[in-house]
């Protein structure tokens, strides 16, 4: 299965948005959910260190496209089944690697 890629850079930053709104949900349901246990998955601070730090250096006018994965997707890959989103963040994995993909019809 091929992996969509965002049509547009305002899409690709949308994703981006989007992916850190359900970091920092997924962060909110575990805390509601693991309020007894008191310890995160290892996989959670790690993954919304990246997510965020791939914003802010869109944010910041930082941001690169790249040939090589971002650095979370080890984590994204490993732990896909405990992350609602992964698809969301293999598109913008697949997009920041090949670009944006403005031979899409819309």
């Amino acid at each position: 299965m091929s992996l969509r890629r965002a049509h547009s850079a305002e899409e690709y930053i949308e994703w981006v948005k989007q992916a850190v709104f359900e970091v920092n949900d997924l962060r909110a349901c575990l805390e509601f959910d693991l309020e007894d246990i008191g310890q995160f998955p290892a996989f959670l601070e790690p993954l919304e260190e990246g997510v965020k730090g791939l914003y802010r250096a869109m944010c910041e006018g930082d941001y690169h496209f790249g040939r090589e994965d971002l650095p979370f997707m080890d984590l994204v890959e490993r732990y896909a089944d405990e992350i609602p989103f992964h698809t969301l963040l293999k598109q913008i994995n697949e997009t920041h690697r090949k670009g944006i993909d403005t031979d899409a019809a819309d």
